[in-house]
């Protein structure tokens, strides 16, 4: 393995935010280029399945992750079946704010049709929110936006790689299907 491939490999074992590669080059003292060809070696010498885990390139750097065919036995051992064990409500909040960002707390609230402060605190506590400044509006209200460590639990290069919203849709006998069922248990709840 070259040298500067083993100084890129113990700078991400040890760091647990995702290395731009500038910073690497500015760490070791040398080029991007340079960079380039020791994370090419790395890829290579961690992606031949004789590792627990993988290099990959997330929310703009590189980090090491635990590899595919390695993820049950940790989840079991760790016990973390989601990330950062993430009840509904939170998941709810968190693709909210990172299919809007920047979002208010008040529009988050509008979207999610209840009060998100709580969620909001727990994710802003976890760094999976961060505040991203003011709103331009009477009052100013704070703006909330994913950060680097939403891109790297989720997998995610840049916010650009989360799936369309059009995934999501419902098809219109989905939505019949539901109306349905309202009007069921509205029926049952007026007798």
């Amino acid at each position: 393995m070259l040298p500067l491939a083993r100084r890129l490999e113990a700078l991400l074992f040890i760091c647990a935010r995702p290395i731009p590669a500038s910073g690497f080059a500015e760490t070791c003292g040398c080029s991007e280029e340079e960079v380039a060809a020791a994370l090419d070696a790395l890829r290579a010498e961690f992606s031949s399945g004789s590792h627990g885990l993988d290099l990959r390139e997330v929310a703009g750097g590189y980090t090491f992750a635990v590899a595919d065919d390695c993820a049950e036995v940790v989840r079991r051992f760790t016990g973390a079946e989601r990330p950062d064990d993430l009840t509904p409500a939170l998941l709810e909040t968190l693709a909210v704010v990172a299919y809007l960002e920047p979002v208010t707390r008040a529009e988050i609230a509008e979207v999610r049709g209840v009060s998100s402060e709580y969620a909001l605190g727990a994710l802003e506590e976890r760094g999976l929110v961060e505040q991203q400044g003011r709103a331009d509006t009477p009052g100013a209200p704070v703006l909330y936006g994913t950060g680097d460590r939403f891109l790297k639990l989720f997998g995610l290069a840049s916010r650009d790689d989360l799936p369309p919203l059009e995934e999501f849709s419902l098809r219109v006998d989905e939505v019949e299907e539901i109306r349905s069922r309202l009007h069921a248990n509205a029926e049952r709840r007026a007798q």
